[in-house]
């Protein structure tokens, strides 16, 4: 094993403790939970189709399913992400082709690195939320957490980025 999977590793057992012990006791106006877990997928390095990302986030998923008996929910949504996670990178960046090889997330300008952190919180939230109250007439609540929600996560990430990544 070389350092890039022990950080891998200490990285998915650090967020999801961090998810479980504290995260999922915060709870602001009713609404707002974040999932910084999610995360794990942001920084997981880039590759064409890696199958052990995918791995990786049912595993991430249920995990936090298993903790806070969601039935299946976070692992749904969570390997939902890590599948549409280079279609995004490549919409957001504008090519079709990606030496991914050469790109790293932490390299993409700030604002195309929002968009993308931006979007697969959006698609992973809406999915939770839809699964989760799975009816129609529920459609403003889930809407409703899929943003509040979203923004409160896509903050934490932000913050949690800068103590993570080390700019290099």
């Amino acid at each position: 094993m070389n350092r890039e999977h022990i950080n891998t590793a200490f990285l998915f057992i650090g967020l999801v403790l961090l998810q479980i012990l504290v995260l999922n006791n915060i709870n602001f106006l009713g609404y707002i939970n974040p999932f910084l877990y999610i995360l794990f997928i942001f920084l997981y390095p880039i590759k064409k189709l890696d199958s052990t990302l995918l791995l990786l986030a049912f595993l991430l998923g249920l995990s936090i399913d298993f903790f806070t008996n969601t039935g299946g929910v976070n692992a749904a949504a969570t390997l939902f992400i890590a599948f549409a996670r280079i279609p995004v990178l490549k919409s957001i960046i504008g090519k079709r082709d990606i030496d991914y090889n050469g790109i790293a997330i932490r390299k993409l300008p700030f604002f195309k690195f929002l968009s993308f952190i931006a979007v697969l919180t959006f698609m992973h939230h809406f999915v939770v939320f839809g699964l989760e109250y799975f009816k129609w007439d529920n459609m403003g609540i889930i809407l409703l957490k899929t943003v509040l929600t979203s923004v409160f996560t896509i903050i934490l990430v932000l913050i949690s980025y800068t103590f993570v990544v080390r700019k290099k």
